[in-house]
């Protein structure tokens, strides 16, 4: 059994591998190819903490696995990870476990990568600008992925209500990402992240939208990242109606415990009509993508276990090369 931590995932599995191999996820759960039972969540109230337990099994890659996440945000306050992990990789003919992987950064890295996704295949090409809201653990990659997927933004706007934060996001991502050419800008306000930005991602927890839609700009592509319970709402419902076009990751999932969707459902200010499908079947070619420049395209993940299967299966075969 190999215990693979996070400096051996960063040795064999760039973002660019992480984005690839999304795409490779994504398919095979819209082409029904796994079993992707939903995770279980359980409440820690205590500690304002949840558990979550995911899952899956694809069978192509012969492959089972479990992740066991957590999100306590008092960690941050403790100098521990904010959403520790631990991901366990299974043999799909034994059932016998072939490694231990390092799932806090595995969560990081494809959770970037599941935006970096649908910021490849849905946003213009001629993108300029990007805005990024949120800078706490998983912002990092979602960054990268973000430059990863178009490498000719000119700058990435910053925000976080805490402003000490955002300088020091600044000045730790700015010579790590170095090999892309996007000035990182902080700013004081979402509202002046998201004008005229052509990219938006969202990586907060919070329970109110944080961003406005009317200052969404025709064109624009958004992420919505960060919210997974039924509580949570990144996304306001002028950017909803907005949109020409909503994606997902699992249909299923995301309306189960996205509150950015579940919430205008319930309300009636959007349909399921309104929800264009899975991004694994837009990269099947079964649905279809961005057909102009100014259709506002919307992309809302929540996770789904068999990401992190497929990452865990690559990482293990690029770690025995």
């Amino acid at each position: 059994m190999l215990i693979i931590p996070k400096e051996k995932i960063q040795e064999v599995f760039s973002m660019r591998d992480a984005i690839e191999s999304n795409k490779q996820a994504f398919r095979i759960y819209s082409n029904g190819e796994s079993s992707v039972p939903l995770r279980t969540n359980i409440d820690i109230s205590k500690y304002a903490g949840q558990s979550l337990f995911m899952p899956a099994y694809v069978e192509s890659l012969n492959a089972i696995g479990i992740k066991i996440v957590s999100v306590f945000p008092q960690n941050n306050s403790k100098n521990l990870p904010v959403c520790p992990a631990e991901m366990l990789l299974m043999d799909g003919e034994t059932g016998i476990i072939k490694a231990i992987i390092d799932g806090t950064y595995l969560t990081q890295i494809r959770t970037g990568a599941a935006s970096g996704v649908a910021t490849e295949v849905l946003s213009n090409k001629n993108s300029k600008i990007g805005a990024l809201i949120g800078t706490g653990g998983q912002a990092f990659h979602q960054l990268e992925a973000m430059l990863e997927a178009r490498p000719n933004l000119d700058e990435v706007r910053i925000f976080s209500r805490n402003q000490e934060k955002v300088s020091s996001f600044i000045n730790s991502a700015t010579p790590i990402l170095s090999r892309f050419k996007a000035k990182l800008l902080g700013v004081t306000t979402s509202d002046d992240a998201i004008k005229d930005a052509d990219i938006i991602t969202l990586i907060t927890t919070s329970k109110i939208p944080v961003i406005n839609g009317d200052l969404v700009k025709k064109g624009a592509h958004i992420n919505g990242v960060g919210s997974y319970t039924e509580e949570m709402h990144e996304i306001d419902e002028k950017t909803l109606i907005k949109a020409s076009k909503i994606y997902v990751d699992s249909l299923s999932a995301t309306l189960e415990e996205a509150g950015d969707l579940i919430t205008p459902l319930k309300k009636n200010i959007i349909s399921k009509n309104n929800i264009t499908g899975e991004i694994g079947s837009l990269l099947l070619s079964n649905i279809s993508g961005r057909k102009h420049d100014d259709e506002i395209t919307v992309f809302k993940t929540v996770g789904m276990a068999v990401m992190d299967i497929v990452a865990a299966h690559n990482i293990y075969n690029n770690s025995i090369k």
